[in-house]
């Protein structure tokens, strides 16, 4: 982070390595293809497609529920409280506001992949017990 908030006016991708051409050198295409074997029209695809994969989710999207189902939560006031004390620690680290769905998806997914920790807060809450 450079300690400075952009402007919504900038192009954030700006100073980004410029987008490897999809077109073969001159010394390839006369060595592999004969003019008439170029396929031209899958060009479009193939370039569309790299720079879609380069763009975050955050800047592609029309909206914050764009892509995603919704879901309802419920959550314990200790994990509510916990969850805006979140917010606002990554609203400082990144300096501009972060959208409560995508902090709420990131736990979730982080939450994916540590299973372990999960189950440990799963049996905190009576899961696994048995009564004999």
């Amino acid at each position: 982070m450079t300690g400075m908030k952009k402007g919504a006016g900038e192009d954030p991708f700006a100073d980004d390595q410029p987008v490897d051409s999809t077109e073969p050198s001159t010394d390839q295409t006369e060595a592999t293809e004969t003019p008439e074997e170029t396929d031209t029209q899958q060009e479009p695809d193939t370039q569309s497609s790299r720079q879609q994969l380069q763009i975050p989710y955050k800047f592609r999207r029309d909206g914050v529920q764009d892509g995603r189902d919704r879901v309802p939560l419920f959550l314990q006031k200790e994990t509510k409280v916990a969850e805006r004390d979140a917010l606002r620690e990554f609203e400082d680290r990144f300096e501009e506001n972060v959208s409560l769905t995508d902090l709420r998806e990131a736990l979730v997914k982080v939450g994916l992949q540590h299973l372990d920790e999960a189950e440990d807060c799963l049996e905190e809450w009576g899961y696994g017990m048995t009564f004999d």
